[in-house]
């Protein structure tokens, strides 16, 4: 099992935000606040494209200032950006992202959903991203969403007329928003969703403009807005101590894989939002005018809201109690509401704050993070009901399982009962990995088939306990899903999600293997047993051309908790071959080639992810010059050991240690992706990095943005970055200097070697540069003109300074033979 850990530095987020601590109920304001939201009938629905494009700001109003149920569907789960914290890209950079916008919402208050769209990575028209995304089905679960949330008013992040100037997805969540805004009212459209729920229409659509789709503030400022809703978004909120746009720069700082920490503002802030479609209020500010979002909005509903409305004036901040009877009151007429929606939605929110007001805390916890299908765990249950309420635990069950309890306790005021007992799993329970990644995928699509699940932001809980309570004679049942709980001498007491795992785990330890000749390597697989005394049989599903030795392993027993590590000696082919070779290991008839990899880092909820274990064997003919490389590792990526795989002797060179000695030894020095924008130190030691390439060495700097550079000299030379990018990543490559060293030695370059390759040729290409640089490759996407700056070469003194926006970085990681030959040559130059 891989655990992915990073440590933060900040003791206020830690203590603030993470998920390993005990956890804390409502206190008596956020009781306040929950009855003031219960007292409010409507929903906004903000739409954008990825995590990271929503407006916490209005989000956080929305939920807060006005009390509406608030959400925000990001078509894409952002598994195709960079990571900042680790090096999860891709399937697992999404559920890091996914959990991100949960942390989010924790703290602005609003729900999340998802479409089953895939990141796929930079797309530059609606067009390019509707094509590769599957948009019947990307519409089909905006509607869905639309359907199952039932928005009175919907808020795009971006707008129609943006088309070509930012990103495809970005306008492509607008226009899906705008046809769905049509087509979720009308029962013709999908009908198949019918069953789970009703054709819904929402009332009105905006879009969330600001200064920056005018192209200045200077022009935003003179532009007529006077049909447009302007919300003062920096309302302070006295009952947390905070303002509003506080909470949304905290909300907004849990992006940390995208480095979006923002600090906290106060006073007055205005969004604009500008009307699209629907029914629009005559006074622009009041977004609900029009719209009855009071209990008199449902039938019977005046009685409900009469009651609720003394609640709200009569709360008592010390004895929030004091209002359960008639909050128990209000939650019996709720259950006899005609409008099945609203009595699903305010039945939840009344019961949390019923339980809320009388301290009632449930747990059902364990004392092992994983459990395997079929076995036996033991499980404690706590319950206390802190008030002078008459609450009763009647019975307590568990999903999927035979397994209840009829206890028939009354809970008295504020002494705890406990209990203890085993349960037995069934064979066939499900693991505790996302949902989305069971199924196929496509570049542009993640597949799911269960209609309910679509949308969801996360699984739901493999096992839940059901409490079933009786308090002041009601029956409420609550479900809670099962955690591990420890104590930790640091940390305290931990909770973390009890996980079902699979009782072996396999994974192969390169995700690529570069055979550069004939000579046979050692390949290693790491077998987990989450099952005590677990023995088999551990193969590779090599072909014919491939030879492994020994061909299977007898893994013996193996001990719960423990990872084994076995290897076989690889033999390559005589010729060029790619193959993809997935650990096997059997047992009983039983097979696994799945590795659980564990995602842990303090400001998210702690997620197991199964993904099939595979690794891509490359037989490569490949000749480098020069040995020794230092790595100056960026925003994170593997292309040091990458080239590790290529015989390079890479060392990961600290920037303290960039001296004119240290940096003599080296045949050439690269950067990591991205390392001009994250390390403020950098720019005192450019001159040394210039030294060391007049001086006869190579020095390769991969992409960087064009925006926050740590140095206003990136390059000996002028050189200036910008935008440009060519996402296709079957685009024709144009050999511009095809006599030059880089594409000839020690490797001849051809257009055999741009293919195969992922994601995109590369991004943020320079768009100007000294008469020095010689541009090697040209490239465009289609209908643009061709850019020359993804590869750029420049001698200076005796040595070679190399820009390059090639997406090594994502390309090495893949096992792009020709990858690997183009960056051999760029590191031979000159040796």
């Amino acid at each position: 099992m891989k655990v992915r850990i990073f440590s933060f530095l900040f003791l206020f987020l830690f203590l603030q935000n993470s998920f390993s601590q005990q956890p804390t109920g409502w206190n008596s304001a956020e009781i306040y606040q929950a009855i003031e939201k219960l007292n409010f009938l409507g929903a906004v629905l903000y739409v954008a494209a990825h995590p990271d494009d929503e407006n916490t700001q209005l989000i956080s109003y929305f939920s807060n200032e006005i009390n509406a149920r608030t959400a925000y569907l990001s078509l894409t789960r952002g598994d195709g950006g960079q990571n900042l914290i680790g090096p999860e890209i891709r399937e697992l950079l999404g559920v890091i992202r996914t959990q991100e916008l949960l942390s989010a919402r924790k703290i602005d208050g609003g729900i999340q959903f998802f479409t089953r769209a895939n990141d796929f990575g930079y797309s530059k028209t609606p067009e390019e991203t509707l094509e590769i995304w599957d948009k019947k089905k990307v519409l089909s679960d905006v509607v869905w969403t639309i359907r199952k949330f039932r928005p009175d008013v919907i808020v795009n992040r971006f707008d129609l007329e943006s088309a070509g100037q930012t990103h495809g997805h970005h306008t492509s969540s607008a226009m899906l928003s705008v046809e769905a805004f049509d087509k979720a009212g009308n029962p013709n459209e999908f009908p198949n969703q019918l069953q789970f729920v009703a054709p819904w229409k929402p009332k009105r659509l905006y879009f969330n403009t600001s200064w920056w789709f005018f192209g200045s503030r200077e022009k935003f400022e003179k532009a007529d807005k006077s049909d447009y809703s302007r919300l003062n978004a920096g309302v302070y909120f006295p009952l947390q101590g905070l303002s509003n746009t506080e909470i949304a720069a905290h909300s907004r700082s849990q992006h940390k894989s995208q480095g979006f920490g923002v600090s906290g503002s106060r006073g007055n802030e205005s969004e604009y939002l500008k009307p699209v479609k629907g029914d629009f209020p005559k006074n622009p500010e009041n977004l609900f005018e029009g719209i009855d979002t009071s209990w008199n909005r449902l039938k019977k509903g005046e009685k409900i809201g009469n009651i609720l409305n003394e609640v709200q004036k009569n709360y008592n901040f010390k004895d929030p109690a004091a209002s359960i009877p008639q909050l128990i009151e209000a939650y019996k007429l709720i259950q006899n509401l005609e409008d099945e929606h609203w009595r699903k939605v305010k039945s939840e929110e009344i019961k949390k704050i019923i339980l809320a007001a009388a301290g009632i805390y449930l747990e059902a916890a364990t004392d092992a993070p994983n459990a395997v299908p079929g076995q036996k765990i033991p499980i404690s249950i706590e319950a206390i009901n802190r008030s002078r309420i008459s609450v009763k635990l009647e019975n307590l069950s568990f999903s999927g399982l035979d397994k209840a309890l009829n206890l028939d306790k009354n809970l008295e005021n504020n002494i705890g009962f406990t209990n203890h007992i085993e349960l037995d799993l069934p064979k066939n329970l499900s693991y505790s990995t996302p949902y989305w990644l069971n199924g196929k995928e496509s570049l542009g699509m993640y597949y799911v088939h269960d209609q309910q699940l679509i949308g969801l932001p996360e699984s739901p809980p493999v096992l839940t306990a059901h409490f079933n309570l009786k308090i002041q004679d009601v029956d409420f049942e609550v479900e809670k899903a099962l955690v591990y709980k420890t104590t930790d001498p640091v940390k305290g007491e931990v909770r973390k999600p009890l996980n079902i795992v699979p009782k072996i785990s396999v994974a192969m330890r390169d995700e690529v293997v570069v055979f550069f000749d004939k000579s046979p390597k050692k390949v290693f697989v790491s077998v987990e047993a989450f099952q005590e005394g677990v023995e088999g049989k551990l193969f590779l599903n090599l072909p014919d051309n491939w030879k492994a030795t020994p061909k299977e392993i007898n893994t013996g027993k193996l001990q719960k908790g423990n990872i084994k590590v076995f290897s076989f000696e690889i033999e390559p082919p005589v010729a060029q071959s790619e193959v993809l070779i997935r650990p096997i290991f059997q047992q009983n008839g039983e097979t696994f080639s799945k590795e659980l990899i564990t995602i842990d880092y303090p400001h998210i909820e702690q997620k197991n992810v199964l993904l099939t274990s595979q690794s891509k064997f490359v037989r490569l003919d490949i000749k480098k010059n020069g040995e020794r490389i230092a790595y100056i590792s960026g925003a994170g990526d593997t292309v040091a050991e990458n080239l590790s795989q290529i015989g390079y002797d890479v060392t990961i060179l600290p920037i303290s240690e960039i001296t004119p000695t240290r940096l003599a030894a080296f045949d050439a020095v690269m950067m990591g992706i991205r390392a001009y924008n994250i390390h403020e130190d950098l720019d005192a030691r450019q001159h040394i990095l210039f030294d060391y390439v007049k001086n006869g060495g190579n020095l390769v700097l991969q992409y960087n943005t064009n925006r926050r550079l740590k140095t206003d000299k990136i390059a000996p030379y002028p050189l200036q970055l910008s935008r440009e990018r060519v996402t296709d990543e079957n685009s024709e490559v144009v050999f511009l200097a095809k006599n030059h060293a880089v594409l000839n030695s020690p490797n001849p370059i051809t257009q055999k070697d741009f293919e195969g390759w992922v994601q995109e040729r590369g991004l943020y290409f320079p768009d100007e540069w000294a008469d020095e640089f010689i541009p090697i490759l040209g490239m465009n996407d289609k209908g643009e003109p061709m850019k020359k700056g993804s590869l750029l070469v420049a001698k200076y003194g005796e040595g070679y300074y190399i820009y390059t926006g090639l997406s090594f970085f994502r390309e090495l990681p893949a096992g792009v033979s020709g990858a690997y030959r183009l960056l051999a040559n760029i590191l031979s130059l000159g040796k």
